[in-house]
């Protein structure tokens, strides 16, 4: 859909915002005009209170233009990083972020951003995708919502993206609905950005990558532990599954991983845990039961000896 009205679009920097995930959402933007030769977009700057607002790594930006003007905008995008769900426990950001839907204009965000539009009531019955370390946590703290491990959901009135690098991918993807391809194709080699990623591409590097794992058995049984948190599998029913025995897996496991599979499978369990500690308001029990533990006494123990703090430390020192 060719669009040729000069699009606006407003950034709500969140304090400690990721400054790779904000550079991936202007920059396409800044390009596509200079190649162009004219504005077919303009943004502007908005931050909490329209105070000054810091990234992750100290950069400080200032607002271009306070939240009471958003009349104007097409696209009000919440950039944000690990302050996610300290900003989105503010009643008055969520009003705020309601009102400029009901005016009209759609509310996107970028990394946890996410968050923010779950906690406003933006994404109920909708799909939405998040950074893909706050994937698990949104989703038990939002059953409502179907969140995805896709680059980035591009609906009209609620387009979410994963974050970092993802950022150009959408905004090339937007870049090409209005103004065409060979625009976006342009802007992407600006960018030394040699292939535009399909949404559907995955956020995080593959087993095979990571861990340099080429036991196609081995993986399957990985991405098993994966998909089975909150009801753990025994060792041999995992197995039973990618056609190995017990002391095949833990031979592999061994090999590739240096672990024993019930060592690595609760690790990934830990991990879970530690983040939705971190990045959900969900009680300890609820955690406990969420990541596969049958009691929250034997989740402190497992948690303390990974972590050298308990659940509820973890909590309260964040």
């Amino acid at each position: 859909m060719k669009t040729t009205h000069t699009y606006r679009i407003g950034f709500f920097l969140i304090p400690d915002f990721s400054m790779l995930s904000f550079s991936a959402v202007i920059e396409p933007l800044r390009m596509a005009n200079r190649l162009a030769g004219c504005d077919l977009y303009q943004w502007d700057i908005y931050g909490f209170e329209d105070k000054e607002v810091s990234a992750s790594n100290g950069v400080s930006f200032s607002p271009t233009q306070s939240v009471n003007n958003i009349a104007h905008l097409d696209l009000l995008l919440v950039v944000a990083g690990i302050g996610a769900h300290v900003a989105a426990a503010s009643g008055s950001v969520n009003q705020w972020l309601k009102q400029a839907l009901r005016q009209g204009i759609a509310v996107g965000s970028t990394s946890t951003g996410s968050v923010l539009l779950a906690k406003a009531g933006l994404l109920k019955n909708k799909t939405c995708t998040v950074h893909w370390e706050s994937a698990n946590s949104l989703a038990e703290e939002f059953p409502n919502i179907n969140v995805t491990s896709e680059l980035y959901e591009f609906d009209p009135r609620t387009p979410t993206c994963s974050g970092g690098l993802a950022g150009l991918d959408m905004m090339l993807h937007l870049i090409t609905n209005q103004h065409g391809s060979d625009l976006a194709n342009q802007v992407a080699e600006q960018c030394i950005h040699p292939a535009i990623r399909p949404a559907h591409d995955k956020q995080r590097m593959s087993l095979i990558r990571k861990h340099n794992i080429r036991h196609p058995r081995l993986l399957d049984a990985v991405e098993i532990m994966e998909a089975n948190m909150e009801e753990p599998l025994k060792c041999y029913e995992i197995g039973e599954q990618v056609g190995l025995s017990v002391r095949q897996m833990e031979r592999l496991f061994l090999q590739y991983l240096q672990d024993k599979p019930g060592n690595y499978y609760l690790q990934l369990r830990l991990e879970r845990a530690q983040h939705l500690l971190l990045q959900t308001m969900l009680s300890i029990t609820q955690i406990s039961t969420a990541c596969g533990f049958s009691s929250t006494s034997y989740f402190a123990r497992c948690y303390k000896k990974r972590y050298e703090k308990t659940p509820r430390e973890e909590r309260r020192l964040a």
